[in-house]
């Protein structure tokens, strides 16, 4: 059996069909699937989405490019939804130097705000990270919380080495089965598979041969192959380490 560990089934992407899209993760293999929000809004319906269906897991947080927008508010909300039963993480958070949609200053101050919530619930956390590499390693140096992910991992070997020093696992997203996606291969390769877990971002990073049509948690399958290949490993147990690390790290029995 696989896992998602890292989707967005909450997105308004999902409203028409998600019954369907969750029996197909299914019917692919995959029995666990976590639901990350990014707004605030967007946690408190995946928190609803998981009372629903008992493949699902919440994550809780504000993404970077919406931590403009947090008020006086959203941490006691935050603070409150993380004590969902099915609320398995505090994330994504992180820092996002590429589109930069919210301000660079404001980005790292909520990004400490919210380190320090997290560990304050007791939550592991899953951190986006995008052209902030170097920043992302200071501030989670300093943080005296549990262990996290760094999820759709973009870094070099160099990078998840210290990431796996300080006790975070690293995600691989479909973006592993593209052509151009040296860097990432390499990482895969050089990375203990008990370091690993692995994800769709759903909807989003579509993995071949699937490209062009909206991701969704049936699709890891084919990034388990892609990291089965690439290791010189069966199928059967790249699935099984994953998940085992994915239920480790999300206390998920």
């Amino acid at each position: 059996m696989l896992i998602d560990s890292h989707s967005h089934l909450e997105m308004d992407d999902f409203d028409r069909d998600r019954d369907e899209v969750i029996r197909r993760a299914g019917q692919a293999g995959v029995d666990v699937i976590i639901t990350v929000g990014t707004t605030l809004s967007d946690c408190k319906k995946a928190v609803s989405i998981v009372r629903q269906y008992g493949a699902v897991y919440a994550a809780i947080g504000i993404h970077p490019h919406e931590v403009k927008d947090i008020d006086n508010t959203t941490y006691d909300d935050l603070r409150e939804l993380s004590k969902g039963d099915k609320v398995v993480a505090y994330g994504e958070i992180g820092l996002d130097f590429f589109r930069n949609l919210s301000p660079r200053d404001v980005q790292i101050r909520r990004f400490g705000e919210q380190l320090e919530l997290a560990g304050e619930v007791g939550l592991p956390i899953i951190i986006h990270d995008r052209d902030a590499h170097k920043e992302i390693l200071e501030m989670l140096r300093g943080w005296k919380g549990k262990r996290g992910v760094i999820h759709c991992f973009s870094g070099d070997f160099g990078m998840a080495r210290k990431c796996l020093d300080m006790g975070f696992y690293i995600s691989i997203p479909g973006a592993v089965t593209f052509g151009k996606s040296e860097k990432l291969q390499d990482v895969v390769k050089r990375t203990p598979i008990t370091g690993l877990l692995l994800e769709t971002d759903a909807p989003y990073l579509t993995p071949h041969p699937n490209r062009g049509k909206r991701n969704e948690p049936a699709y890891v399958v084919h990034t388990a192959k892609k990291v089965a290949d690439i290791k010189g490993l069966t199928f059967e147990h790249v699935a099984s380490v994953t998940s085992e690390n994915t239920r480790d790290l999300f206390g998920i029995a």
